[in-house]
This record gives structure tokens, sequence and C-alpha cells, in this order.
């Protein structure tokens, strides 16, 4: 089976996530600059998961552009980050009405925390199916860059109980990390063209 129907269908799954978030988003009822600046909490949440989905959606292309085939393992691991992506609107509207609570903010992190898990195991899933000498094995190496993301996921996590504000910012550096698609695997495709 080739990429094209599960990236196609994995493009819809992210779409149908973005329009949830911005639909999420109630308009104010009065009309002053005041009853809009209450809402900075709800956009900047917004922003942030924006932000995410699209770079889960950069990076799974370029991902699914270097597969050379798709197996039922593969299927699942994808379905399985989809999965923890399709939370994404609910927590980040909880956490955005709660003005970034403890609870909310910390769920919010595990939910980045199982969508970076799941992101590594389908990138594990493809590089099992395409071999040790696969164009991502090689790109990928020892994935310090996922690995480090994941850890900072669990830090955020179990520091937003502590001080929120410390685990947003850790969820704004690890966006701020992968907001340049992953050039590794760029490099090795040009390098194999």
């Amino acid at each position: 089976m080739t990429t094209n129907r599960l990236e196609a269908f994995s493009d819809g799954v992210l779409a149908i996530i973005i329009t949830i978030m911005v639909l999420e988003m109630k308009v104010p009822k009065e009309t002053s600059l005041s009853a809009l600046l209450k809402l900075w909490p709800v956009f900047m949440s917004y922003v942030l998961s924006f932000v995410y989905i699209a770079i889960y959606w950069n990076n799974h292309h370029h991902l699914l552009h270097a597969t050379r085939s798709v197996n039922g393992r593969i299927l699942w691991a994808n379905l399985h980050l989809l999965f923890w992506l399709s939370l994404v609107p609910f927590t980040t509207g909880w956490m955005g009405e709660n003005h970034f609570t403890a609870l909310p903010t910390a769920l919010y992190g595990l939910v980045l925390f199982f969508a970076a898990f799941a992101y590594w195991l389908l990138q594990s899933a493809i590089v099992s199916a395409d071999g040790r000498d696969g164009v991502l094995a090689r790109a990928f190496g020892k994935d310090l860059k996922g690995k480090s993301s994941i850890a900072l996921y669990a830090v955020a996590v179990l520091g937003a109980y502590w001080q929120p504000i410390l685990a947003w910012v850790l969820y704004v550096m690890v966006a701020l990390i992968w907001l340049v698609p992953d050039r590794r695997i760029e490099r090795i495709i040009r390098k194999a063209e």
C-alpha cells in the first residue's frame, strides 16, 4: 500500500481538528475592547495549539513522503497519533477558558506528551518496515530532538502543578524547536536523489 491514502486521511483529520479549535472560540457579546481582551487566554491557547497541529502536519507530510510502503502496524500507529491529536481541541479550550490553571495546563501537556510518544511510535513502525538502511533510519539516528521533546513535556506536566506558566514556557519552547519542518528527512532525501 502507498502512503497517499494514509496521508489524505490524516490531512483531513488534522483539518477537522483545526476547524473544531477555531469554532470553540466564542465571540464576545459586547463590542468593547475590554470584552475582547478578556479572551486573551483562549486566543493564546488557540495560537499555540494551531502551531502544534501545523507542526505535526508538516512533519507528518515529510515522514510519509520518505516512507516506502505502509503496513498494518503503520496504519494503527498513525491512528494512535491522530487519537491524541484529536484531544488537542478539548484541552486547548479547557486550558484557555480556565486561564492556564494547573490541572488544565497539565492535561494539555499530557496530551502533547502522548502525541509526541505516538509520533515516535509511528516513526519506529516506519523505520522497522523500511529497514535500518532506509531513509528515515538514517535521518533520525538517535533522534535526540524527538526524545528531548518528550522529556520536556514530562517536565512541563509536572511543573504545571508547581507553576503553570513554567509549563506554558516549555510548551512554547518545544514548539519553537519543531517550528521548522524536520530537516533531517529533507537532507537525507536530497542526498538519495
